[in-house]
């Protein structure tokens, strides 16, 4: 069984409900690092651990979420083993997980609906990572020195 790391702030917290019981339904183990209400918070509070969670293996891969998805996505974006990808229709998660195998998928909450976002998940997660040319470019993705 896949185990995802869940992670939002209070713009996207009820996003993330649905999106947690759907892969549950999907039979999906979830980690939820938060944020547990629509109270202001702050993203990077729950970013952080989750992306740690799927840099260090604990879970497979990611889904977060935020009002516009760009802080959260941005935040996830800082740590070296992960490339989130924000997806506000299915080609682009489908176009993150083949060409850049990314291992977080962010929602832009305010500005999709739950069916949309329910089909944006399934696309990411139908769609498999390409290899070649795309390896070579994801190997320059991380910064080394």
């Amino acid at each position: 069984m896949k185990k995802v790391a869940f992670a939002s702030d209070h713009a996207g917290y009820r996003m993330k409900e649905v999106i947690k019981q759907y892969m549950v339904d999907k039979g999906y183990e979830v980690v939820d690092f938060g944020a547990f209400s629509e109270e202001s918070c702050d993203y990077a509070d729950f970013a952080h651990p989750a992306a740690q969670a799927v840099e260090s293996g604990d879970c497979d891969f990611g889904i977060a979420m935020c009002g516009s998805g760009n802080g959260i996505g941005m935040t996830l974006n800082k740590h070296q083993g992960i490339r989130a990808g924000m997806a506000w229709m299915e080609d682009l998660a489908d176009l993150a997980k083949r060409h850049n195998n990314a291992n977080f998928l962010v929602l832009p909450a305010r500005f999709i609906a739950d069916d949309l976002a329910k089909k944006i998940v399934d696309a990411y997660l139908a769609a498999p990572f390409e290899g070649g040319r795309h390896e070579r470019r994801i190997e320059k993705m991380v910064v080394k020195g």
